[in-house]
């Protein structure tokens, strides 16, 4: 791409000159194919695609949305030069980022200090294989020209964004929020950008808890009323509830379950922030154990706030037909009965999930980071959609696998109320008892069904967050 550009229309120039402005106009003769002097989303593509910047739909039309300033659908010289003009700046900005002791040149030295500074670690070595993308003379560091060539058409506008694909994210809802919440730049904070995110992340999680509900409920089921004596399994299991209430009861307790959303989102988002600014050292980083610290007590914070919601959902969802007449009456309900207490039932092992959910999710999630670094980041520091997909799930269920137990126990203190002759043991109670009558197998208990969920929640998750995203402006 770097001898492509430079033999097409890179001559070396100042910028602001007019050797730069023949440049720019070098650039636009080559992607305006029909010669009218406009240069449309499909020329865009098209052109990018034959000079060898395959750069990706998404990217392609970012870059259209910031150039075509008069909103008419095309690009006419002027707003082709403005945008890389302006694009220009912010990526000079970028390089003197990089550009640690202000040599003009940026060195594997600099790059790992930059993304430590960000919470990413990586080797020199691994920093070496990123620069190779943008070095086009081989001496193992990169210039400004070459900076500034390698990024001509990239829409990523400063070195944080350059860098964030690997920042670990709650974009991928699977139906247990106790992952480590999102991480926002400063310039996202005071752009207003970060409560777009967080409202795409939420609506996100919102269809994809619903549409993978009857899995959701079934898991749920399995936790309370399997046994051996009861060996519920997914077609029992779907054939009960189905001869019970009919497919509408598939979604019972799915609506407490999306309502919780908002509320715990955006206190695990505040709290994050806070225990961040504590736990910061002197240097004004942040290691991996910090942000695993900050996020299990942003996560332990957020939880007891909307707990009661937890005992809400689980109650609804093992109720029977006409039980309950939705979330309120089930509140009711459950107050009269039992007391303010019942809606903090299963709460200790449920924070004690936490821990291990966050702490191997986040390890697990580094070292698949560090080892496609290590092995593949012969181009790029950007993995794609899909290394970063399956990285997040398989992150996710391992975080998931471990604290599966706890939430198995959760489940059941939180509805052994509700079923009848069911004795009222306490934490460490109902785990001897699982393993005395079930065996250690029955601490996993409806695992099948949690795990059938993962794949068809990540996916909804991030479709409708992309959507969501082009719709806020964000994208």
């Amino acid at each position: 791409m770097l001898p492509l550009l430079r033999r097409l229309a890179l001559p070396a120039a100042c910028d602001g000159s007019r050797d730069g402005d023949s440049r720019y106009a070098n650039l636009f003769k080559k992607l305006d194919l029909n010669e009218d002097g406009r240069v449309d989303i499909a020329e865009l593509q098209t052109g990018l695609q034959a000079m060898g910047i395959p750069l990706g739909k998404e990217a392609e039309e970012k870059i259209f949305k910031a150039g075509d300033t008069n909103q008419d659908g095309q690009l006419d010289f002027e707003e082709f030069m403005q945008y890389l003009k302006d694009h220009e700046k912010k990526m000079k900005l970028a390089f003197k980022s990089l550009d640690k002791n202000n040599d003009g040149k940026i060195e594997p030295s600099e790059v790992v200090q930059s993304l430590k500074i960000l919470g990413i670690n990586i080797s020199e070595k691994q920093a070496e294989k990123i620069l190779q993308s943008i070095d086009a003379d081989g001496t193992m560091s990169v210039d400004w020209n070459e900076w500034r060539d390698h990024f001509m058409f990239n829409p990523a506008t400063d070195i944080e964004e350059i860098v964030r694909y690997w920042k670990h994210s709650t974009v991928l809802d699977i139906g247990d929020s106790l992952t480590v919440p999102d991480e926002f730049t400063e310039e996202e904070k005071k752009s207003g950008q970060w409560w777009k995110q967080l409202l795409a992340g939420g609506v996100a999680g919102a269809v994809s808890r619903t549409g993978t509900a009857p899995l959701d409920r079934l898991k749920v089921m399995m936790q309370v009323h399997g046994s051996k004596s009861n060996k519920m399994n997914i077609a029992s299991g779907f054939k009960q509830m189905l001869k019970e209430g009919g497919v509408r009861s598939l979604w019972r307790g799915n609506g407490v379950n999306v309502v919780k959303i908002a509320p715990e989102t955006a206190i695990k988002f505040w709290a994050y922030e806070q225990y961040k600014k504590i736990l910061t050292k002197d240097d004004g980083n942040l290691g991996t154990i910090e942000r695993f610290v900050s996020g299990s007590l942003a996560g332990a914070t957020a939880q007891t706030s909307i707990y009661p919601m937890e005992v809400l959902k689980t109650r609804l969802a093992v109720g029977k037909t006409g039980q309950y007449s939705g979330m309120f009456d089930c509140a009711k309900k459950i107050l009269k009965r039992e007391g303010v207490k019942a809606f903090y039932k299963g709460y200790i092992p449920n924070i004690l999930g936490i821990i291990p959910y966050a702490g191997i999710d986040l390890a697990v999630y580094e070292l698949l980071k560090t080892t496609w670094l290590e092995h593949y980041a012969s181009s790029s520091a950007n993995p794609g959609v899909f290394v970063l997909l399956g990285c997040g799930t398989v992150s996710s269920t391992c975080g998931q696998l471990a604290s599966y137990p706890l939430a198995l126990v959760r489940t059941r203190m939180q509805a052994q109320a509700s079923v009848e002759g069911a004795p009222q043991h306490n934490m460490v109670g109902l785990f001897q008892r699982i393993i005395a009558t079930e065996g250690i197998q029955g601490l996993y208990r409806g695992i099948a069904p949690n795990f059938m969920k993962v794949l068809p929640a990540v996916s909804i998750s991030y479709v409708v967050y992309e959507k969501m995203k082009q719709n806020l402006g964000i994208a």
